[in-house]
């Protein structure tokens, strides 16, 4: 299976970034993917006041991305996306996967929000406009299970555990808006470790570079084999990294190294 990682700099220019986003989706299908991830927040990263309307599923967004999965004839992970939320001053951070007919395949609302403050360098509180998601989800990508998770997850190792022994999962699927400041330390350890410990391979697509409001992404995305390889890095710019995935691999780890069939908790 070959999969394409779309590294996006989402700004507060919404059409100008679904635009972008297309044309990375065909760069990824015309190097013959049959699955593309773009990150987190596909559709705006910028100030809180001029954020546009949350939509529902079905909405101009899903609309967008179920056409271009159709069109290219590819698996689309559409980053994730404001959906209407709960109540009125909250929205849902979604992912939507569609399949290569255009069909929604799965919905994965963000489960863990950043809520951050360090002093004199980061406030950060994503549970002011965002509620979290409950549910943990999978999908079957032409016969290959995929496990969904968004950003801030990446911290918390029980829902991939939930994910690779509940779920089934074989591709860990991650996409991110990852500050640099931890990035440089902490994105490539923990994807690697969900990796390892999952025996997965995990796909990560980030947002990349300056963000109105001062913030900055850290990129790198990258897929990583169940061994934790990098298997394929992103470049410091906007574009598409493609790699193949290999299920014999991950299947001969599994057997040779059986931590997941030998957990006892």
């Amino acid at each position: 299976m070959r999969i394409a990682v779309c590294q996006l700099n989402a700004r507060e220019d919404r059409d100008a970034n679904l635009k972008t986003a297309r044309t990375l989706l065909e760069q990824a299908a015309a190097a013959g993917a049959d699955v593309a991830v773009l990150p987190e927040y596909t559709d705006y990263l910028g100030p809180s006041a001029t954020e546009p309307a949350a939509e529902p599923t079905d909405g101009a967004y899903g609309t967008f991305f179920a056409s271009a999965a159709r069109d290219l004839g590819m698996w689309v992970h559409a980053g994730s996306f404001h959906e209407v939320g709960p109540d009125p001053e909250h929205s849902y951070n979604t992912s939507l996967v569609f399949d290569r007919d255009g069909a929604l395949a799965a919905a994965y609302r963000k489960i863990h929000l950043y809520d951050v403050e360090i002093a004199g360098r980061v406030s950060y509180r994503e549970s002011a406009r965002i509620a979290p998601g409950s549910d943990v989800v999978a999908v079957d990508v032409d016969g290959v299970r995929f496990g969904l998770s968004t950003c801030y997850d990446l911290r918390f190792p029980e829902l991939y555990r939930a994910l690779a022994v509940a779920e089934r999962a074989q591709v860990l699927v991650v996409p991110a808006a990852f500050m640099a400041h931890t990035g440089r330390d902490h994105w490539e350890v923990l994807l690697r470790a969900r990796a390892i410990e999952n025996q997965c391979y995990v796909v990560a697509a980030g947002q990349i570079g300056d963000h109105e409001p001062s913030r900055t992404c850290f990129g790198r995305s990258m897929v990583i084999d169940p061994w934790g390889t990098v298997l394929a890095q992103a470049p410091d710019v906007v574009g598409v990294t493609v790699t193949d995935i290999d299920l014999d691999r991950l299947a001969t780890i599994r057997e040779q190294l059986p931590s997941l069939a030998n957990r006892r908790l």
